[in-house]
């Protein structure tokens, strides 16, 4: 084997609109983009850097789009993607992954002073280093087709681990006689918490994350060009052309999504590839990616402004794998959608903001390019590493249907509903915990083990609610009559879970006793009792302050919006007889 050229050999892998799967080269999947459901990689991190590959793909055959009306002829072409073909005929030497001179993301004649070859466990990332006994290509990875090595290349280059790597020679990081590349950080988009917009077909998927050039969230520079637009890399980091004062890199959308962040040499015989020498490639140069890389919700860092005694710094938010990507909205939304602590009255800047794709969803929903009534899912996909950085422990894959209103600068009024059912959802879950933590009390146990054991029980069942009712907002005409539906709902639903723990509460619950309070909420310390009918009633009093729309209904009439007046008068209420908050 002397060839294999992605633009004509099958490795991409898709699902079709019919349901079935199938293996598709570059030039295949743009030419029948409208009849692929989506990828569907070996894992979901592998799928967001493909899509990042097909992207830079396309903002270089199509040189734009320059400004939305380019975007919206190509939303209503049948076939926007024509002129990818012969994009990739011009570019096809740079696409061959077996190339003498240039191979496809990789480094020809890579190698070691010991001219050692190392297991391809390096590159797939679903067989963990040391600890494979839970895959299923257990022990280890001894082959790979060429299809599957070029898909795990490519995923090296976005989510590969830290640790130690091989130390390449010419490359002067590495120490003479030492033979390895120490420690340098996880690969480019192992630092984000990823986020793109997902449609119904992969050609709609593709078009809904390419961002118009005239934005003010988006940088891309006249040098922007992907890697295979880059002389060849060598050995070692491409230093003259990082250290651009005039375009400092990533450059934009183009060299992003095809960053080198690491050096790479697949070896291979006629029937596929059998190792691989794996090495560390370009740094991150820009220290602020916030107008660079638009895939990610970011979050201000105190910490760095400080470090950098500079302006500003915002840095990737990275996803919670315990965390449901509904429970983070807030970030995902526009600012005017949304309320932060207050902290557009005090003027302060904003703790997090939204991810370019989501800032241009917004612009498309304001120019009515999309239906206002129509949902947008948004996929949030990420790597959660561990043991520093070596390892992934997790991966995050989730997603949010958005109704496109939601997003709409004129009903602003919708987004904070979302947000402020988030709230509902957090603050009744929290009253479940609080709930579990005093009969635990009662009994004599120590209460964090089962408060958080409540807590998972509670946000698992408001996932699906939540998603269904946040979902029907794009039919809604009233979004505070809708929040108002919300927190009858939610207070359903975590009674139903409070009456099950009082039920499974142990006899000692029943008997009670005193505990020592300490002063936690400006009420004194001191002893208090409870048992489980005082902790009934503290959940049922915090539920109502917390849900008022809920505390209001009537058998005679539909809920009521929820008031702050409603909240405080609650907040009044149940002051004298519930405990401190470091009780409850």
């Amino acid at each position: 084997m002397t060839s294999f050229d992605l633009v004509s050999r099958p490795w991409l892998p898709v699902l079709r609109e019919d349901g079935t799967t199938a293996e598709l080269s570059l030039d295949d999947v743009f030419r029948h983009a409208a009849g692929i459901r989506r990828l569907v990689g070996d894992l979901p991190t592998q799928e967001l850097a493909l899509l990042r590959l097909l992207l830079a793909i396309l903002y270089d055959a199509l040189d734009g789009p320059e400004d939305i009306e380019d975007w919206e002829e190509l939303w209503e072409d049948e076939e926007p993607f024509a002129p990818v073909a012969a994009y990739l005929e011009r570019h096809r030497d740079r696409f061959d992954l077996l190339h003498p001179r240039q191979p496809f993301f990789q480094v020809a004649g890579l190698h070691t002073e010991k001219d050692e070859v190392f297991s391809l466990n390096r590159i797939v990332a679903d067989v963990p280093n040391g600890d494979p006994f839970f895959s299923m290509r257990q022990p280890s990875v001894n082959r790979l087709s060429f299809a599957e090595a070029a898909r795990w290349l490519v995923h090296a280059h976005a989510f590969d681990p830290s640790g130690i790597k091989s130390g390449a020679v010419g490359d002067p990081r590495v120490k003479p006689g030492s033979g390895k590349g120490y420690p340098l950080g996880v690969a480019l988009t192992g630092n984000l918490g990823g986020v793109f917009a997902e449609g119904d077909k992969l050609q709609r998927t593709l078009l809904l994350n390419l961002i118009a050039a005239d934005n003010d969230f988006l940088r891309a520079g006249k040098k922007d060009a992907p890697a295979w637009r880059r002389p060849p890399s060598g050995p070692g980091p491409a230093r003259e052309d990082l250290e651009d004062l005039d375009e400092p890199r990533p450059s934009g959308p183009r060299d992003l999504y095809t960053w080198q962040s690491r050096r790479a040499r697949l070896h291979f015989d006629a029937d596929g590839v059998t190792g691989v020498v794996l090495g560390y490639g370009d740094p991150k140069a820009a220290p602020d990616m916030l107008n660079r890389e638009p895939m990610t919700a970011w979050r201000r860092s105190p910490a760095q402004e400080k470090k950098l005694g500079g302006p500003l710094v915002y840095l990737p938010l990275e996803h919670d794998p315990a965390r449901s990507a509904w429970r983070g909205l807030a970030a995902l939304l526009p600012a005017q959608q949304r309320a932060e602590d207050g902290a557009d009255q005090r003027q302060e800047a904003a703790r997090t903001l939204p991810p370019g794709v989501v800032q241009w969803l917004a612009r498309l929903a304001n120019r009515e390019a999309l239906p206002a009534r129509s949902l947008i899912r948004t996929r949030v996909v990420g790597a959660k590493y561990g043991t520093q950085q070596s390892v992934i422990d997790e991966v995050v894959d989730d997603s949010v249907n958005l109704p496109v209103v939601l997003l709409h600068e004129e009903r602003p009024d919708f987004g904070a509903a979302a947000v402020a059912a988030v709230g509902d959802a957090d603050s009744a879950v929290w009253a479940l915990g609080q709930l579990a933590g005093n009969l635990a009390r009662a009994a004599g146990a120590d209460p964090d083990g089962p408060a958080e054991a409540a807590r998972n029980l509670g946000f698992a069942a408001l996932d699906t609610p939540y998603r269904q009712w946040l979902a029907s907002l794009a039919t809604s005409d009233d979004p505070r009559q809708a929040r108002a539906a919300w927190q009858v709902e939610t207070a359903e639903i975590v009674r139903g879970l409070g009456k099950r723990l009082l039920d499974q509460a142990p006899p000692a619950a029943a008997e009670g006793r005193f505990i020592d309070v300490k002063d936690g909420g400006g009420n004194g310390g001191g002893t208090r009792w409870v048992d489980d009918t005082q902790a009934d009633l503290w959940f049922r009093m915090r539920l109502n302050r917390v849900l008022p729309a809920a505390a209001a209904v009537s058998p005679d009439g539909p809920p009521q919006p929820p008031s702050s007046t409603d909240a405080a008068d609650a907040d009044a209420d149940a002051a004298d007889d519930e405990p401190t908050e470091a009780l409850v």
